[in-house]
C-alpha cells in the first residue's frame, strides 16, 4: 500500500508551521510587517524551500520580502536548532498574490452581475405591476 504523503510533504508541512512560529515571535525588523506563510514547497532533496508568504498591505509587498530575505539566514539557523534535520533547506521567500488574485476576480464577477442586473429587461412579474399601478 503506497504512502499517503512523501517525506517532502511532511516535512514542508513543518516548516510552514515552525517558519510562521519563528517569523512572528523572533524576528524583530519592522520592516518584514504583517505576513502569513502560506504554502512551503520542499524539493525532493530537502535542500530547498521556496516559502510563499502573503501579506496584510500588498502596498509594502516588496519591503517585507527583501527583510525576509535578509532574516533568511537566522531564520535558517533558528530551524535547525528546532527541527534536527542533518540538512536544513536554504529558504527563499516569494508573495503569494493567490488572495489578491481572489479578491480582484471576486469584484470582477461582482461588477459582471451588476452591469447584467442594471442592463436586463423587467421581467413579466416586473412589468404586470407596473402595468397595474397606473
Amino acid at each position: 500500500m503506497p504512502r499517503e504523503f512523501s517525506r517532502a510533504d511532511r516535512v514542508s508541512g513543518q516548516l510552514r508551521r515552525e517558519l510562521a512560529q519563528l517569523i512572528q515571535a523572533e524576528l524583530k525588523d519592522p520592516d518584514v510587517g504583517f505576513v502569513s506563510v502560506s504554502e512551503v514547497e520542499v524539493s525532493r532533496d530537502l535542500a530547498h524551500a521556496k516559502v510563499f508568504v502573503t501579506m496584510l498591505d500588498p502596498a509594502h509587498a516588496e519591503r517585507s520580502l527583501r527583510a525576509l530575505r535578509r532574516a533568511a539566514g537566522f531564520l535558517r539557523t533558528r530551524l535547525g536548532q528546532q527541527l534536527r534535520m542533518r540538512i536544513t533547506p536554504e529558504l527563499q521567500f516569494l508573495h503569494d498574490r493567490s488572495i489578491e488574485t481572489g479578491l480582484r476576480m471576486d469584484s470582477l464577477i461582482d461588477a459582471a452581475i451588476a452591469a447584467d442586473q442594471a442592463a436586463a429587461p423587467p421581467t413579466v412579474d416586473e412589468a404586470a405591476s407596473d402595468d397595474s399601478e397606473e
